[in-house]
């Protein structure tokens, strides 16, 4: 009996995480714009003879190839997308925190082409300049409404202030309250227009908290590692 060998060809594609495997291959974990995110094998990739391995690089749009089934898909070919310069450095660490929330909460083989595309546009954001901070908060939230946990911020006032509860949402309460966040960050949140110190912090404590119930407890090493860098300056 013939088992079906499914090809996939030149899928553009994002490395998000590589591993070693055996002497000189790697162990690929990437995700696809029309076939979610995958791991793939990807033999000879390591070593000075591995013609791959300036390729197979994170933050680049890459046309990757692959043949097999299930989880024991092996790379068969790649290719740069779209030659494109290296994100800034003060980027890199906020690059690799999205890289992360994608592996911990994205569900293997179940594309979503708005997402890959909010990810490409994030990434090419940082490139060409954009702040860090607006640009990893407004990719969290749309990365919670596509996992349908996004925020309903239908109704906010303006001169209000809130408390946000994982799973049940806004409720009113008074400027002086611990951990109120303002209306006017929330509506500039939602038209993902976040330029003030204040807006920037109230959706930062939203987002975390809403992404947090989604992690279900499990620790973003890349928010730890920074974590510790801010205490070592």
């Amino acid at each position: 009996m013939t088992r079906n060998v499914r090809r996939i060809t030149l899928a553009p594609a994002y490395i998000l995480h590589h591993r070693p495997f055996r002497d000189t291959s790697r162990i690929l974990e990437v995700i696809s714009r029309d076939h979610g995110r995958l791991s793939l094998f990807a033999r000879g990739a390591r070593g000075p003879k591995a013609k791959l391995a300036s390729v197979l690089q994170p933050f680049q749009l890459l046309l990757l190839s692959w043949s097999g089934r299930g989880e024991a898909a092996q790379l068969t070919g790649a290719e740069v997308a779209d030659s494109q310069p290296p994100l800034p450095a003060a980027s890199l660490m906020g690059s690799f925190y999205l890289n992360e929330l994608l592996l911990k909460l994205t569900t293997r083989h179940d594309p979503q082409p708005s997402l890959f595309d909010d990810y490409h546009g994030t990434v090419a954001a940082l490139r060409d300049g954009m702040r860090l901070e607006p640009a990893l908060r407004i990719f969290e939230k749309r990365l919670l409404e596509a996992l349908g946990y996004g925020l309903d911020l239908n109704g906010v006032a303006a001169d209000g202030y809130y408390h946000f509860r994982p799973a049940q949402g806004l409720f009113p309460t008074v400027a002086e309250a611990s951990g109120a966040v303002s209306g006017h960050s929330l509506i500039n949140l939602a038209n993902e227009e976040l330029r003030s110190a204040r807006d920037l912090d109230d959706a930062r404590r939203v987002l975390q908290a809403a992404l947090a119930q989604c992690l279900e407890g499990r620790e973003l090493t890349t928010r730890a590692v920074a974590k510790a860098v801010v205490r070592l300056a």
